[in-house]
């Protein structure tokens, strides 16, 4: 591989030695939890660690104040259903994200390229030939052109599109599953509930501004974008991140050629943004605390093999059985401990749970952001320790 480089081709700075610390504090910076951002900040936050995961939609607002200040209840809700400046579907790894709406189409357009859906097993599984699935998948376009419908809606209006009962069925048949390929098409994403129900609509029709773009130039942005939140990092980081095979996952970051430097981490080759290295080798370490929520984007993008993050002994703490990822104690990019949060009328009850030990500076900059915490949520704070 060439040092230098080319248009094509890696730069190969192997020579060049990373270590953890270096990385996390570079990391934090990119994920915007060294310091919080100004609140007309908040849209270039989400986009510059990549969306927000949102299983848990009241996480999202916590996930922003760890990163803005000024975060008000209400705000992501008021983002979604009233200025349409957020929008949420089913995109990286076919889980639910918010991202800014004009930024949508690009992520849209790069997961237009995820084939899964069209392979043998998934078909029998939902129970679709390749042929009904298309008819489907260009039904739901048709139906939510113009219209916000829940999804017993959609499946009557899709049965009475492709003229087959049994086909509009099977959008009721397993919760998301088979709506997320309309989703990467670009033919669904959500809209306003109506009461309790949720409904779905079409997103050139919802979004302001819709623009097509190409599917591949967006890839290649996606995947810029994801180097630049998480990296440096191996093929397999990103492969289960963007949720393509390892050997696909290598294949987009060295399209990028010389925009990318290989690097070594623990005596192992990792990719890099080649415009970040010297950033990284720059970095020292801060004494930063976090408090940072369920399925926060920093935790989700971890290398979940590389103990300078997470100790082994502790990972079945954070990345839980049904994917369910814990809300994380941070203390400068490592992940030392989690915690909860419980709602009463007046108060919050915060419990931090540490893995270890923590010296004083710790404990009093986790207290001042528990407090952060409650005032946001306009409660008193009652906050303990265990372990």
């Amino acid at each position: 591989m060439s040092r230098q480089g080319s248009k094509n081709q890696v730069v190969d700075q192997s020579e060049t030695k990373l270590n953890w610390d270096q990385i996390l504090s570079w990391r934090l910076k990119q994920h915007h939890l060294d310091k919080r951002e100004a609140p007309e900040a908040m849209f270039d936050v989400i986009n510059d660690i990549c969306g927000l995961q949102a299983q848990v939609l009241s996480y999202t607002e916590l996930m922003l104040l760890a990163r803005v200040n000024d975060i008000a209840p209400g705000l992501v809700d008021q983002a979604l259903w009233e200025d349409r400046s957020l929008v949420k579907s089913w995109t990286i790894r076919g889980t639910l994200h918010l991202f800014p709406s004009n930024d949508y189409p690009l992520w849209q357009a790069a997961l237009s390229t995820y084939r899964h859906y069209l392979k043998g097993s998934w078909l029998r599984h939902f129970g679709f030939t390749r042929e009904e699935l298309e008819t489907v998948l260009a039904a739901v376009a048709e139906a939510l052109d113009g219209r916000m419908l829940t999804r017993e809606a959609l499946a009557e209006e899709v049965a009475t599109v492709t003229g087959a009962e049994e086909l509009g069925e099977k959008l009721l048949d397993s919760w998301g599953a088979t709506l997320k390929p309309a989703s990467f098409r670009g033919h669904l994403c959500f809209a306003p509930n109506d009461g309790r129900n949720v409904r779905f609509t079409r997103p050139s029709w919802w979004l302001p501004n819709w623009q097509d773009i190409d599917p591949q130039e967006a890839v290649n942005e996606v995947t810029r974008r994801y180097l630049s939140a998480y990296g440096p990092v191996v093929r397999e980081n990103h492969s289960r991140w963007i949720g393509v095979s390892p050997a696909q996952a290598q294949k987009r970051i060295e399209r990028l050629g010389e925009a990318v430097s290989l690097v070594t981490v623990n005596e192992v080759n990792h990719y890099v943004l080649t415009e970040h290295v010297e950033e990284i080798k720059a970095s020292t370490p801060a004494k930063t605390v976090n408090l940072l929520p369920g399925f926060d984007p920093y935790v989700l993008g971890a290398a979940r093999d590389e103990n300078n993050i997470l100790a082994d002994d502790f990972k079945d703490r954070v990345y839980r059985k049904q994917g369910w990822i814990s809300p994380v104690l941070l203390v400068n990019g490592r992940m030392v401990g989690v915690w909860n949060h419980d709602e009463k009328a007046n108060d919050v009850e915060v419990v931090i749970e540490p893995f270890t030990k923590q010296p004083k500076w710790v404990v009093d900059k986790v207290e001042k952001e528990a407090n952060r915490l409650a005032k946001f949520l306009d409660k008193t704070l009652k906050l303990t320790w265990q372990g």
